[in-house]
């Protein structure tokens, strides 16, 4: 995996930095994400690893699908990647280039896992608080884990905040074992 983000990181970088001169990144978002789309289809996959076609020809055809929802510049990022053979990067570069957007826009995606549904006053709540921890704009995905028992399980980015009753059980087990 570190070897596909390696491979991965100049051309997201690139992608954001044109975006960005251009002031299109909400553009390229969008644009990175359709060829991301088509490029993770199974038939168009098996057709980006044929050795059988040109690279031009690769090119093309992912072009041809994206025809009407991308521009010229993006047209030629995508030429650059099928000259590279750098197509199947396409989703990981979408992956990195929306950190690079997150980072410039100052926001973040949280995971919360809950044991409970959340109400809209409790999300807020988080989102409040978890912005002011963060410094940044927080978008939450909210996913109900019964497992949990009770409480929360936050994830952003590589911070883990724990605050599930299953979470303080386990903590608990460790201390008497120790």
């Amino acid at each position: 995996m570190a070897t596909i983000n390696t491979l991965a990181r100049p051309y997201a970088k690139a992608a954001f930095e044109h975006a960005a001169g251009a002031q299109a990144l909400d553009a390229w978002s969008g644009m990175l994400a359709l060829a991301s789309a088509a490029v993770v289809d199974a038939a168009f996959a098996d057709r980006v690893r044929n050795p059988g076609l040109t690279r031009t020809r690769k090119a093309d055809d992912l072009l041809m699908v994206c025809e009407g929802h991308i521009d010229a510049g993006f047209g030629n990022f995508i030429r650059t990647l099928a000259e590279h053979d750098r197509l199947p990067l396409i989703p990981v570069i979408a992956e990195l280039y929306e950190q690079h957007k997150a980072e410039h826009d100052r926001s973040v995606a949280v995971e919360v896992e809950s044991a409970f549904e959340l109400s809209e006053d409790q999300q807020k709540t988080l989102v409040t608080a978890l912005s002011k921890r963060l410094d940044r704009a927080v978008t939450p995905q909210v996913t109900i884990n019964p497992a949990l028992i009770g409480g929360v399980v936050i994830r952003a980015g590589d911070l883990v905040i724990d605050g599930s009753v299953r979470g303080k059980l386990a903590q608990l087990a460790e201390a008497l074992k120790s």
